[in-house]
């Protein structure tokens, strides 16, 4: 076009922009904006809006506030273009503050904007800013919007409310496939296997087609709970049934599914099968089930496999460097930490946190910088000393220093899961379930240690990591010790 005598518009050039962001490439993007800029053409309303999104697709959300706030006539669009950048970028605080800024203007409000706000309040565990924002949206009328309600069923189940989430599920009037995915993929991360699949039965029966989405939810059903022969059976109908081409995450589910099992060798297996060369997506998933089964030799070999592909990923570091410490192997634990530290290498923290009267608490290893630290660690004592006597047994396997057998415990205890519930515990009411949220899987150690609290306290312990959810109450976990 450029290169032709048909001279680009706004309409043209925002194409170009959102495709750009579907791509994440910002570096093409900003190119195609300058070359808007000289036509005069990037203070259009579309241009400058197509332009935030692609550079909150992009992650590079100081960009997209700075494209914001230089637009000079902002509307509804350029609202939600930021918020929605906002939510997904986990950067929670700063969507409110626009949803704030939003009404202060009287532009007005859709359902893709308290789609995003629910987003963003889900991706923290912000329960009462989620039930707040529901209560606005009943008070405009979208309380039978089918994209608002799609998002309040993954909202509800990510804060562990999977019962109120399929309560909104059921009193839809118009279901979607985002509407059945969305409960199925409930179900499946809070470890519901049986009742994932008979959504999907369901779902098959009203004649509404799964997608490639819904099958990542089947599979990781199945994968939850060591269903390996119902999950090979809806990964081989995939195409056979539905004519839907497994893609990479679907093969990583099944990798999952046999290696959280044990089957390590057929996980390899697998792989090898692959109609395309693995990505380091599922080659991280056999090192974490190496991790889990204490598979040093293979382990290796799946760290090489993913440093190959992605040099510069802490994360295969960090999980090889664990596998060698679980097998008490210290000098390859600091060859290790040395490398890391050689290349600059930064791993994401691991941290636990709740919501307390609309304001979220977070605490990381060790933390003593709460107003509340010394009545956290008193209550955290009282607990240790309650569950010992009940029978728990410290497992300083998951220490993962090489100390003194007596230091390893005093480790164990200042886990920010520990922290995070003794918070819980004082600051919640009796009534309520404790939900908690973490960045990381939970270690073994404080799993165990939270089912004896949940025993101890009479209180249900609800816990969202990184892998799914887990439900303890009376000392039993709704995993049943398998994840």
């Amino acid at each position: 076009m450029i290169s032709g005598q048909i001279q680009p518009n706004q309409f043209s050039f925002s194409s170009v922009l959102k495709a750009c962001g579907n791509l994440s490439d910002p570096y093409i993007g900003e190119q195609v904006y300058g070359y808007a800029v000289k036509l005069g053409l990037a203070s259009v309303n579309c241009v400058g809006n197509s332009l935030i999104s692609m550079y909150a697709k992009s992650g590079r959300m100081e960009d997209a506030r700075k494209a914001f706030d230089i637009l000079f006539e902002k509307n509804l669009v350029s609202y939600n273009a930021i918020v929605d950048g906002y939510a997904k970028n986990m950067k929670s605080e700063e969507t409110f503050l626009l949803f704030n800024e939003i009404t202060d203007t009287g532009i007005g409000i859709n359902a893709f904007t308290f789609a995003s706000l629910l987003s963003g309040a889900a991706s923290i565990g912000a329960m009462g800013k989620g039930e707040q924002i529901h209560g606005r949206l009943l008070k405009e009328g979208f309380e039978s919007n089918q994209c608002t309600c799609n998002a309040l069923i993954s909202t509800y189940s990510r804060y562990g409310n999977i019962e109120f989430a399929f309560q909104v599920f059921y009193q839809m009037e118009d279901r979607n496939v985002i509407s059945w995915t969305s409960i199925i993929t409930g179900f499946a991360k809070h470890g519901f296997a049986a009742r994932a699949l008979e959504m999907f039965h369901k779902m098959l029966e009203t004649g509404t087609k799964p997608n490639e989405i819904t099958f990542v939810a089947v599979l990781s059903a199945c994968s939850h709970v060591g269903m390996i022969s119902e999950g090979r059976k809806h990964f081989n109908s995939m195409y056979e049934v539905h004519g839907i081409v497994p893609r990479m995450e679907h093969y990583a589910c099944m990798v999952d599914l046999l290696g959280q099992s044990g089957l390590l060798v057929e996980a390899m297996e697998f792989i090898n099968s692959m109609p395309f060369m693995a990505d380091a997506l599922v080659w991280r998933t056999l090192l974490g089930a190496c991790r889990v089964h204490g598979n040093t030799e293979l382990g290796k070999h799946t760290a090489e496999m993913i440093l190959e592909q992605e040099p510069d990923d802490p994360a295969a570091y960090i999980l090889l460097s664990n596998l060698h410490a679980s097998a008490g192997q210290w000098r390859d634990v600091a060859k290790i930490r040395k490398s890391m530290k050689e290349q600059n290498l930064i791993t994401e923290a691991g941290c636990s946190w709740i919501e307390v009267e609309n304001t979220v608490h977070r605490f990381h290893v060790g933390d003593t910088s709460h107003p509340q630290a010394w009545e956290i660690y008193r209550e955290l004592d009282q607990l240790a000393a309650k569950i010992k006597e009940m029978g728990y047994i410290p497992d300083t396997d998951f220490v993962l220093h090489d100390v003194e057998e007596e230091q390893k415990e005093q480790f164990l205890f200042q886990h920010s899961e520990k922290i995070v519930v003794a918070y819980g515990i004082n600051s919640t009411t009796p009534s309520k379930p404790i939900r908690i949220f973490k960045n990381l899987r939970v270690c073994g150690d404080c799993h165990t240690a939270l089912k004896y609290i949940s025993m101890a306290t009479k209180r249900e312990i609800v816990v969202r990591d990184s892998n799914r959810f887990h439900h303890m109450k009376n000392g039993v976990c709704s995993c049943n010790d398998y994840w």
